[in-house]
């Protein structure tokens, strides 16, 4: 089946029971086209009419909703709106009696605990630690860094800190002491939460361990609070660690402190090749409500829902799926564990025993469940599933259709989702009132005024470009924590007054989207534009071919030129035969010109926690050359042994 062919359509009374349809109706559109173009035109009128439908509650309400008097790459947002995103994402819950005792967080331990938490449950919890925080002098504007497994108490942390006026900085569970301690620093971090560890493939991982190690070099740290997850035995500084249990003493109401609509309440650090990590700083009207947006109004997530988003805390989808579930009213599972641990079946026990309506995984984590077979997936009843999502990286088509058949039954939707860490959510997606195809999306999303440029900045149909923004939206980030110089060179010296988002992305001429590869990935083979996922799906198309990951790599002549690496599926063997035909294969698929002359068999390719594969960790171990920040990755020996085969092959290339 081709990529371009509708295969889900919405059913048109199940389209206008969308919570989309029906506010598009309240504001007078029936046609999602003209709708979007109205979003995009009045920024300041749609915004608006955002947090009305999201019923966002303020103390005191703004005066106006956009002020782009310093330029569109520092929009002011709903200016002299007083607020607090702990009491959109709970207060206002715990505080109603028809909503109080629904359960806003379950939670499931890698060794199979389990605890739910309701809104007034979870909001007596969230008073407590607020308490205890600012019994340590914890207060408005101190930053604190989040270096947590995914248990509750990292949703309450978060929680806790909005209530006190503090900001939080989330970071990946996985990282080792010199990225921990980038992040320290740049954040200027006054107090550090972590665990004494967390479970992981019935193992125990530590993670005081690195917090120490980070600490010891952080002078603006004053305390590391530390929660205690698994009991192993861990070094202890009475001076300057704190036991989580000792801050739940004072069970008093806490006052929830006032902040302005533009006060930082997060940041969120991108991980760089080399240097100081990016901030991207995220205010209390800016993040919670876009990812409030996307989830509630686009993805169709409503009170009663259940929410699940395979992820870290540290990763943009962490807190996405905190407020993009709790501002609606919806419960939210949070998992300590792995999709395929004990069994292959994890993940769809899960969207069973919590009757998941909305899933959210990455297409490499469906690669990777496919090797197990779908057999899986029949042991568990999936029908409270509304709609899969998927972010994080390009599709192939194959684990799209794979998806989509033996998951959601030819019925669910895939809503494809990108955007990124400085977006808060998505720029892109597949709203559920317009057909589906397998891979793409199909439109910008309302308020994103998303177009593909060339290289002169003009509008391009049917030709890969960069993917531009072109109006402000809720939710962009407000700079780089810091360092307004680094973020204009980022994402406005290109082109004037736009956004230039750093992917590849083709735009047809019905308005469906493809994301082709980040624009820094891109091949440019003889001059011929490549993006890494459209190799890489080629080559997973063959059924000897289980996953693969596609770099360029210099080449005298053509400048550039593709090398895979592919993981074969478990029936098929390494050997030169395959080997030949696997590059016969790709000639005949891709021309001459564009086919990886050179192929290289592995067992994994590196790929962060929430699986995605790291691409610059594949190049720069091939080519020996730094490899930067890899504390990211769930698997490094797979970057040494890509670094052991670009050596055997050195002398080939020089």
């Amino acid at each position: 089946m081709s990529k371009h062919e509708n295969v889900w359509m919405p059913d048109p009374t199940q389209a206008e029971s969308t919570r989309l349809f029906q506010w598009m109706k309240k504001l007078g559109f029936t046609d999602y086209d003209s709708f979007h173009q109205k979003s995009v035109e009045d920024p300041d009128w749609f915004w608006k009419e955002v947090v009305n439908e999201l019923g966002v509650e303020w103390y005191t309400p703004f005066k106006k909703t956009l002020d782009l008097s310093a330029g569109p790459a520092f929009p002011k947002w709903f200016d002299g709106g007083i607020m607090n995103v702990a009491h959109l994402a709970l207060d206002r819950w715990a505080g109603n009696p028809f909503k109080k005792n629904a359960v806003a967080l379950y939670w499931e331990g890698d060794d199979g605990v389990r605890l739910s938490y309701t809104y007034q449950e979870l909001h007596d919890e969230v008073n407590r630690i607020a308490n205890g925080l600012n019994s340590l002098g914890i207060t408005q504007g101190d930053n604190v860094l989040l270096y947590m497994p995914m248990i509750p108490e990292t949703v309450i942390a978060m929680l806790a800190l909005s209530k006190t006026g503090a900001v939080f900085s989330p970071a990946f569970s996985g990282y080792k002491e010199e990225a921990l301690l980038s992040r320290l620093k740049a954040s200027k971090a006054k107090a550090l939460i972590t665990a004494d560890g967390f479970f992981r493939r019935g193992k125990s991982i530590r993670m005081k361990d690195e917090a120490d190690l980070a600490a010891d070099h952080c002078p603006s740290l004053e305390h590391i609070i530390v929660v205690e997850r698994t009991g192993i035995e861990i070094d202890w500084n009475p001076y300057r660690d704190v036991q989580w249990s000792s801050l739940r003493k004072n069970g008093n109401a806490f006052k929830t402190e006032p902040m302005h609509a533009d006060d930082p309440f997060m940041i969120i650090y991108t991980s760089g090749t080399t240097g100081k990590p990016k901030g991207a700083v995220h205010s209390h009207a800016g993040f919670p409500i876009k990812a409030a947006f996307d989830a509630g109004i686009c993805m169709d997530v409503r009170a009663g829902d259940t929410v699940f988003w395979y992820t870290d805390m540290g990763w943009m989808m962490g807190p996405f799926l905190v407020y993009g579930g709790l501002i609606n009213g919806a419960s939210v599972v949070l998992f300590e564990g792995t999709p395929d641990y004990p069994a292959p079946s994890r993940l769809w026990e899960l969207v069973e025993r919590y009757k998941v309506t909305h899933l959210g995984i990455s297409p490499t984590l469906v690669r990777s469940l496919m090797r197990h077979g779908k057999e899986w997936l029949r042991q568990h009843d999936k029908t409270s599933l509304k709609l899969i999502a998927s972010t994080g990286e390009p599709w192939n088509p194959d684990p799209w259709h794979w998806l989509f058949k033996h998951a959601g039954q030819k019925k669910v939707p895939i809503f494809n989702y990108s955007g990124g860490t400085e977006i808060s959510g998505g720029i892109l997606g597949n709203v559920l009132i317009k057909p589906i195809q397998p891979v793409t999306f199909n439109a910008a999303l309302p308020g994103m005024d998303a177009d593909v440029w060339n290289e002169r900045g003009e509008s391009v149909t049917n030709e890969v470009g960069e993917l531009v923004i072109k109006t402000p939206w809720v939710g962009m980030t407000n700079s780089f924590y810091q360092d307004d110089k680094r973020y204009l060179s980022t994402y406005w010296n290109r082109f004037k007054d736009t956004w230039v988002h750093g992917d590849w992305a083709l735009k047809d001429e019905k308005g469906y989207f493809t994301i082709t590869g980040r624009s820094d990935d891109v091949l440019n083979v003889a001059g011929k534009r490549l993006g890494p996922a459209e190799v890489e799906s080629v080559l997973v198309d063959h059924e000897a071919v289980s996953e693969a990951g596609v770099i360029g790599v210099p080449h005298a002549i053509k400048g550039e030129e593709p090398v895979a690496f592919v993981i074969l599926s478990p029936l098929y063997e390494e050997g030169d035969v395959l080997l030949e035909e696997l590059q016969l294969y790709m000639e005949r698929k891709l021309g001459k010109a564009l086919a990886p002359k050179r192929m290289h068999f592995v067992k994994d390719l590196p790929k962060t926690r929430n699986a995605k594969v790291m691409r610059r960790a594949i190049k720069s171990a091939y080519l020996n050359h730094s490899s930067g920040d890899l504390s990211a990755l769930e698997n490094p020996d797979t970057v040494e042994e890509i670094r052991k085969i670009g050596a055997s092959h050195l002398n080939e290339r020089e």
